[in-house]
């Protein structure tokens, strides 16, 4: 136990702690104030191709057309409505922020201890810590016994920290090492610290303002708003242009007023908000299917423009648990496999199982010269006694071992079960009677044991530095500096390094201390926390999708890089530039972050700066992590990714993504998605643009060939309302298409009619048209109903592209198309035939030879189609 001189453990009395409470307000970071319904239903509609839908639906009103006017108004609603709703249901990242502090804190006020809300934890107030405690506020350390602490979900580094009065240490320490912070956990130890810091001044609240700035549009968000403007200018063009060239051939000026508005709604595809909804919607829930849940709709699309994938370490590329997986001894080494802490696995020495005791004479008795066998149990049977973890099988449906205490001490554990081990049994017959803890100071633990005939038995582990020493090993100095380079080798692995000691004494040394030295050298364990099985076969997939891979994690560069090496994400020999530390962030030493691909020891505004250079760079990002530290940075990045089992409350809530089960796979899945739905977005727009193109050269070019009003304005309308309706929509369900996973992502200021998709759009229209011209002079050149010809000869042909279009032609993934197709077949007939209609439209029956030449356009839009539906 360390102390601080004249410790004052009374602690506030009550009426210090209401006039604190008062002073500085509740312990609680303050929640963004929340936007009312209205601004956000105005905020839906002061989207540009949502306000050109609204014009859509004056313009039809003012020629008549009621049930056009309710079916873009349906559209509009519908569209708005999903937004809000996506919107309201993503809860507040700093509200979560109060629910991951804890609920309760025990402090020492009028000299008595108390149980009070957190909330109700005030600057100076003393906190008793224990072991499973959350950390309620910013605390400095009065005094500490074998304190340790799980910094992970603030800081992102895998290991506990250990924490003690400042200035204890022997060598002086930081003041970082006698400081506490909200939201942390205690796995071990005791303490009383006074609170420094609570709400938004307190760790929790710091990274609380980084989470406020609101997200900025998506890159598909980005793309339609520049198309809405570009059609808004187009619709006003055309209805300037045709209404004015009308009245120069003398055509009557309402009639002209009413087929320009027409025209120029049949030019905006108004159910591209549908189209993008559902295939958003779609999107998402085959990524539920997938174990991915989408908070965000608009995230799904941006998934599929994600260049770089920037992934925290521990837990998401790693398994979040610590492994033994190498034992050295002086005359052996050995290997252990398996994962977590169940005792699947083995240990395997020079190739051959260790799967039991060797059968010793005495427990715990010291085998120097002995064979590796019973050497590499001496080893294991140490690192159970000098050990205070525990290992819990599943319960309660739970399918995995759970680790009580540290997390390195459990994988000691693991290991000695996999050898065969029994480290209750060991307990029971070795029991412990005396122990000097582990602290950062000495960085080493000791305990001693009595055997069954009274001999004393001290084991040891500790740091290689704090132990390859002569005043406590009684070893050669020649064993000393070979241990010492197996170390540093394993070290350099990325494995974090403990060495075991052991010796007899037939007395209880008084202090517990004067037991250690004149030890025996039992070997040293390595322990990393390892990758998960798919961890490099998706950073191998993410490599040929055209992502690039970064890691971002907390944790010691050396072991960053180690992983970094085993996933394939560096190369072997990659220079020292391709890792970079918080430190040579801080100091300005690393100027380009986008030139480096591991970062190690960062803090969270680092995070949020390596994001910000990526994006900076024209990066679409996408953001991994669990912890608290991530929750920064999963709010910048264009997509921020979350674990939905480890991670935190936070995490999850300043997400646009959570993956349920965990797996970094899971966004490989997700991002085949987005490009899904892109792409299927981008052949809507061909469908749609050509369609309404080919209406407008139509009306422009008909009067050149004697066609004086090609098309009614009812007629242009209804032929909108199918092609652009039912059918447009059903495209948005269309399924990937083959290789959207080995093709590079779309570069980021690609504009959503580039890349070929407007020269798709110019040959479909002028296709089209021309093909129902032709249509119609045969039909007028033969005494034939050349409008009715025309009319459903442009309809023909739309449904031929909307066929053509498909990547899969005969594929069954989506049997909503072809039935939407046939049913808009069913609604043109309708058009013709049904008297109600004939009236409205202003149509007359075909005959049978009559319907010859729009069956004949129809196979030209689709063989158009075909011919060129890989551009793009």
């Amino acid at each position: 136990m360390t102390a601080a001189p004249g410790t004052r453990t009374r602690g506030l009395t009550g009426a210090e702690a209401a006039a604190r409470l008062a002073g500085h307000g509740r312990n609680e970071v303050a929640a963004d104030r929340r936007v009312p319904l209205r601004s956000r239903v105005a905020a839906q509609l002061r989207d540009p191709l949502i306000t050109v839908l609204i014009a859509a639906v004056a313009l039809t009103l003012a020629i008549g057309d009621h049930p056009d006017a309710v079916v873009i108004a349906l559209v509009i609603v519908v569209n708005t409505t999903v937004g809000v709703v996506q919107e309201v249901r993503a809860e507040s990242a700093v509200a979560a922020l109060n629910r991951l502090s804890a609920p309760a804190a025990r402090v020492v006020r009028d000299g008595e201890p108390h149980k009070v809300p957190s909330a109700e934890v005030v600057p100076g107030d003393v906190l008793a810590l224990a072991e499973g405690d959350i950390v309620p506020a910013d605390a400095r350390i009065l005094e500490a016994a074998a304190l340790l602490l799980d910094e992970s979900m603030l800081t992102g580094e895998s290991l506990p920290v250990a924490k003690q009065l400042a200035g204890a240490q022997p060598d002086g320490g930081t003041p970082a090492d006698g400081e506490l912070w909200a939201g942390t956990v205690v796995l071990r130890g005791r303490a009383l610290a006074v609170v420094t810091a609570t709400g938004a001044d307190s760790a929790l609240g710091r990274i609380a303002t980084l989470l406020r700035p609101r997200p900025e549009p998506t890159p598909l968000q980005r793309r339609l708003a520049g198309l809405g403007r570009v059609l808004a200018a187009v619709a006003v063009g055309l209805c300037v242009l045709v209404f004015v060239l009308g009245l120069l051939r003398d055509q009557p000026p309402g009639e002209m007023a009413v087929t320009a508005i027409s025209l120029a709604v049949a030019a905006v595809p108004e159910s591209l908000p549908a189209v993008v909804t559902l295939a958003l919607a779609l999107g998402a829930r085959r990524m539920a299917a997938r174990r991915a849940v989408v908070r965000r709709l608009p995230a799904v699309e941006t998934l599929g423009s994600v260049t770089v994938l920037a992934t925290d370490k521990t837990g998401t590329l790693t398994e979040g648990r610590m492994v033994v997986e190498r034992l050295w001894t002086p005359h052996s080494t050995a290997r252990v496999t398996g994962l977590g802490y169940g005792p699947a696995g083995e240990v395997r020495l020079d190739g051959e199982q260790l799967d039991g005791p060797t059968g010793g004479d005495r427990l715990g008795e010291d085998r120097l010269g002995a064979a590796p066998a019973e050497e590499t149990e001496a080893l294991l049977t140490a690192a159970v006694l000098c050990n205070d973890a525990a290992l819990r099988p599943p319960a309660d449906g739970d399918t995995e071992w759970r680790a009580l205490g540290d997390p390195t001490e459990a994988a000691l554990l693991t290991a000695a079960g996999k050898a065969g081990l029994d480290h209750e049994q060991l307990r029971t017959a070795l029991p412990r009677v005396a122990e000097v803890p582990f602290d950062s100071g000495r960085k080493r633990m000791s305990t001693v044991h009595r055997r069954p005939d009274g001999t004393l038995l001290v084991c040891l582990k500790g740091a290689p530095e704090a132990v390859l020493d002569p005043r406590v090993l009684a070893e050669p100095a020649r064993l000393l500096e070979r241990t010492r380079r197996a170390a540093a080798e394993l070290a350099a692995e990325g494995f974090r390094v403990l060495a075991v000691a052991q010796r007899d004494v037939d007395h209880l040394p008084d202090p517990p201390e004067d037991a250690e030295h004149g030890l025996r050298l039992l070997g040293l364990t390595a322990m990393a926390d390892p990758p998960k099985p798919a961890a490099a076969t998706t950073l191998a997939a993410c490599r040929r999708a055209g992502i690039l891979p970064v890691l971002i994690t907390g944790d010691h560069p050396a072991t960053a890089r180690a992983l970094a090496v085993r996933v394939g994400l560096l190369e072997a020999s990659a220079g020292p530039g391709a890792v970079a530390t918080g430190r040579e962030l801080a100091t300005g030493a690393v100027t380009d972050p986008t030139r480096a691909r591991v970062f190690a020891r960062t803090d969270p505004r680092q995070k949020l700066d390596i994001v910000q250079a990526w994006r900076g760079r024209g990066a679409v990002t996408a953001m991994t992590g669990d912890g608290v530290n991530d929750g920064p940075a999963l709010r910048r990045a264009d997509i921020g990714v979350a674990m939905g089992r480890r991670g935190t409350e936070v995490a999850r809530q300043a997400a646009d993504l959570v993956l349920a089960d965990d797996e970094l796979v899971t966004v490989v899945g997700a991002v085949e998605e987005g490009r899904r739905v892109y792409d299927n977005i981008r052949r809507f727009l061909v469908f749609g643009l050509s369609g309404g193109g080919a209406e407008i050269l139509v009306m422009l070019a008909g009067p050149l060939f004697g066609l004086a009003l090609p098309l009614r304005a009812g007629q242009i309308l209804w032929i909108n309302l199918l092609t652009h309706g039912l059918t447009g929509v059903a495209m948005g369900a269309e399924p990937v298409s083959p290789g959207a996973m080995t093709r590079p992502p779309r570069p980021p200021d690609q504009h959503i009619l580039g890349s070929g998709v407007w020269q798709r759009v110019l040959w479909l229209g002028l296709v089209v048209a021309a093909a129902s011209l032709g249509a119609a002079l045969w039909a007028r050149d033969g005494d034939r109903p050349w409008q009715s010809v025309l009319f459903l000869a442009l309809l023909t042909a739309q449904l031929g592209v909307v066929l053509g279009l498909r990547e899969r032609l005969l594929t069954r993934a989506n049997l909503f198309l072809p039935l939407a197709v046939l049913a808009s077949a069913g609604l043109a007939a309708a058009a013709l035939y049904l008297p109600f209609l004939r009236d409205v439209l202003d149509t007359v029956p075909l005959t049978w030879s009559d319907l010859a030449a729009p069956a004949l356009v129809g196979v030209v839009g689709f063989a158009a189609a075909r011919l060129r539906r890989h551009e793009g």
